[in-house]
């Protein structure tokens, strides 16, 4: 099996909007890697049958699918020396702190592009310099944080996440809308 140190810049992307796929594969193209590109959690087992990519590029919120967490577990699995980074619109401390259990190396908000991926794979380590801030949390940022908590135990169902956060489904799309996710 090939592993990170060892690959030949191989990356799959998990993807399913197709402009950003098609966009972010050109530019890590460009840089030398070979990208495959896969939508969901079935296309990325696909992916794997055939080769072992080095790196992986894992969108959260997949159309139809529960989340790119269950991507990001599949592909830990089948190599734990993977990098694996995870980028979203809907980026919470409750969905950072699963992809980074479920073997994540990095966690980057929506828009990031592909110098942020390439510097996320290379800082692995943690660093122990990262400024701590003091500012305190918001109530708009806790309310945020409950949000996209609720939406990752529910696999992404905004009803069932209106449901249990006591909202009506409309009042919650319209929160989740001004965010300007994804």
């Amino acid at each position: 099996m090939t592993h990170a140190a060892e690959a030949v810049r191989q990356l799959l992307l998990v993807e399913d909007d197709d402009t950003f796929a098609r966009t972010l594969s050109r530019s890590f193209e460009r840089r030398g890697y070979q990208v495959f590109r896969a939508t969901g959690l079935d296309g990325c087992k696909e992916v794997l049958k055939t080769c072992t990519p080095g790196y992986a590029v894992v969108d959260l919120k997949l159309e139809g699918e529960a989340s790119g967490l269950a991507c990001v577990q599949e592909l830990n699995t089948h190599d734990a020396d993977m990098l694996i980074v995870v980028l979203t619109g809907y980026a919470s401390i409750a969905t950072a702190v699963e992809a980074v259990k479920l073997g994540a190396c990095h966690y980057l908000a929506k828009p990031s592009n592909t110098d942020d991926i390439e510097a996320a794979f290379q800082s692995v380590e943690g660093n122990v310099e990262t400024k701590i801030t003091g500012r305190s949390t918001s109530i708009k940022t806790l309310e945020w944080e409950r949000i996209h908590q609720t939406l990752a135990e529910t696999g992404f169902n905004i009803s069932e996440t209106a449901r249990r956060l006591g909202m009506h489904r409309r009042t919650l799309a319209r929160k989740l809308a001004k965010q300007q996710v994804k």
